[in-house]
């Protein structure tokens, strides 16, 4: 039967199905039932399409559109485990140990390879980070001067030569190298020796002039800011100097006299620097009452020694700050060239302001031409690499090695060798390179010594991630001592030989921030900042569990099947 069509509507007529059908016939009607569905599908669909074009043919063309790239996807951070939480739990526990409930923290821990936060405390309270300043004094470094950097020690002659001798004074000019002294070489002389060397070689047998040390590479105070005053004779608050010799410490060697009553006799290291000092200390018989004493109110001013010191006793050893290093150095050098028959005619003196140096600020040079009217160059000393440097200022936290570091890094960047310079040095390449928010870091000097310096966790913890992405992340963690080694701590815990940090102790500050390895191969990249501490010493007993307990973790643990007793799988 035919179908019948009405307002678009298939009405299908009912097929009436006999009683009984052969098989033969009954297949016949299978088969003509499925053709007749066909059909009416191929119908339906081409009444669909007609409909659906006759649409579209109604609009205007349509323009194509254009997918935008958008930005990389954001890697999602990795799920919460278990682990974590423990370690939160574990650390949260630490830092509420009732001694130290009283002090105020910022802590940070995150994962350098995952780049989740596994524990944070107050990581953006403003602490004093003492010398976890060195931290961001080394990243600057890096960043602006590189591992491979190196100072210049320049010697110029300042006049002709007659007959041998020199119408004028011999400059030794300085660039900020603080590694002129034995920790580099043999001898502490051994640079000054080799100038000597230079000079004979120039055919100067004499100096009508003097040794003119000049200073003026570097500009502003010496002396930090903030140091405290009662610091200033300590080899930790050494004046940064443009010239330095030494590092800027003076030896003194207090001697018991053979005759009673008698004051001790003091040398100096090196030999016969002179020192305006008043020495009213007594040689005694018996226990000293009271005992021997040294006091100077600030470098420049005479040294008083007085008390008493037991005849046949030890000798007592006592550094001090120089007063001027550049004087100091120009002493040592004049001293050396005499010492190899070069005659020098007047005293050393020392150059500070600019304008009154022969060379800062001079565009143009003929080394090559002795008889002009400029300073010409006999010699110059190569330092070693900054690197060599970086791992005095972390491994020995030595303060004046990290100032000037900061000094030069101000002198490069913003052409004002100061620590003020350095300073804006450093915050500029915190806030642009290392994406510190500019509230978070008030830099004063390279070392950490002054009071008004003022970080973060969370800050510290941003120097460390961008040195990461750096070329010069290997240079870095070199720098920092290790756990168990030159960091004498953790010993016994997966922490020795492992955790590489940088320590910080100031008048109640403590302060770690460095790396460490975990039980399954991850870098953690942690800070650990303490203040208003009664003391130092539990803060520092709690870092060495928070690092011990950081070496421990592991984020995943190992799933293992049990056999059934058939030695199958569990279903």
């Amino acid at each position: 039967m035919a179908p019948v069509w009405g307002f678009g509507v298939i009405r299908f007529p009912v097929i009436r199905r006999p009683a009984m059908l052969k098989s033969g016939a009954l297949l016949e009607v299978v088969r003509a039932k499925a053709v007749f569905l066909g059909l009416v599908g191929v119908l339906v669909l081409s009444l669909w399409t007609v409909a659906a074009w006759d649409d579209e043919s109604s609009m205007p063309p349509q323009p194509l559109a254009v997918l935008e790239p958008g930005p990389p996807p954001v890697r999602p951070p990795p799920p919460v485990g278990r682990n974590v939480l423990s370690l939160r739990r574990d650390l949260s526990a630490l830092l509420n140990t009732p001694t130290l409930r009283r002090a105020e923290w910022s802590v940070l821990v995150v994962s350098l390879e995952k780049g989740d936060t596994l524990f944070a405390q107050d990581e953006s309270r403003f602490l004093a980070p003492a010398s976890n300043m060195k931290i961001a004094t080394t990243a600057a470094a890096l960043h602006f001067l590189g591992p491979a950097f190196r100072y210049e020690t320049f010697l110029y002659a300042d006049g002709p030569i007659e007959n041998g001798a020199l119408r004028g004074d011999l400059i030794l000019y300085g660039t900020g190298d603080p590694g002129i002294s034995e920790r580099f070489f043999r001898d502490r002389t051994d640079v000054f020796e080799k100038f000597a060397d230079r000079v004979a070689e120039a055919g100067i047998t004499r100096i009508e002039g003097t040794v003119v040390g000049d200073a003026t590479y570097f500009s502003g105070p010496e002396l930090g800011p903030e140091w405290d005053p009662r610091d200033l004779n300590e080899w930790f608050a050494a004046s940064v100097s443009a010239l330095s010799f030494n590092e800027n410490i003076i030896t003194l060697q207090i001697h018991p006299s053979p005759r009673l009553g008698s004051p001790p006799r003091i040398e100096t290291i090196p030999f016969g620097f002179p020192l305006d000092m008043s020495n009213r200390a007594e040689t005694v018989v018996g226990r000293p009452r009271p005992n021997l004493w040294l006091d100077r109110v600030e470098p420049t001013a005479r040294i008083r020694v007085d008390g008493e010191i037991r005849q046949g006793g030890p000798v007592i050893w006592r550094r001090l700050t120089v007063p001027d290093p550049a004087v100091f150095a120009a002493r040592i050098l004049r001293e050396v060239l005499i010492s190899n028959g070069i005659g020098v005619r007047a005293p050393e003196r020392a150059v500070h302001d600019e304008a009154e140096s022969r060379i800062t600020g001079r565009k143009s040079w003929a080394p090559g031409l002795p008889g002009g009217d400029e300073p010409w160059l006999i010699a110059h000393h190569t330092s070693p690499e900054l690197l060599e440097y970086l791992k005095v200022v972390n491994h020995e936290s030595h303060n004046l090695f990290a100032e000037t570091i900061i000094k030069t890094i101000g002198r490069v960047v913003t052409g004002e060798g100061s620590f003020e310079g350095g300073a804006r040095a450093v915050q500029s390449f915190a806030t642009k390179e290392a994406g510190i928010e500019a509230g978070q870091i008030t830099a004063v000097d390279g070392s950490g010594l002054s009071k008004s310096n003022r970080t973060s966790a969370g800050a510290l913890v941003g120097f460390l991630r961008q040195v990461a992405t750096s070329d010069n992340w290997d240079a870095f963690v070199s720098t920092l001592p290790q756990a168990g080694r030159s960091l004498r701590r953790m010993y016994g815990t997966r922490a020795a030989r492992n955790l590489r940090a940088k320590t910080g102790t100031i008048d109640g500050v403590s302060a770690l921030t460095g790396l460490v390895t975990t039980r399954d191969g991850e870098t953690l990249l942690f800070s650990i900042l303490s203040n208003e501490l009664r003391s130092t010493g539990p803060a520092k007993r709690l870092e060495d569990r928070i690092g011990a307990r950081l070496a421990d973790f592991r984020r995943y643990v190992a799933t293992t099947t049990t056999p059934t007793s058939e030695g199958g799988s569990p279903p």
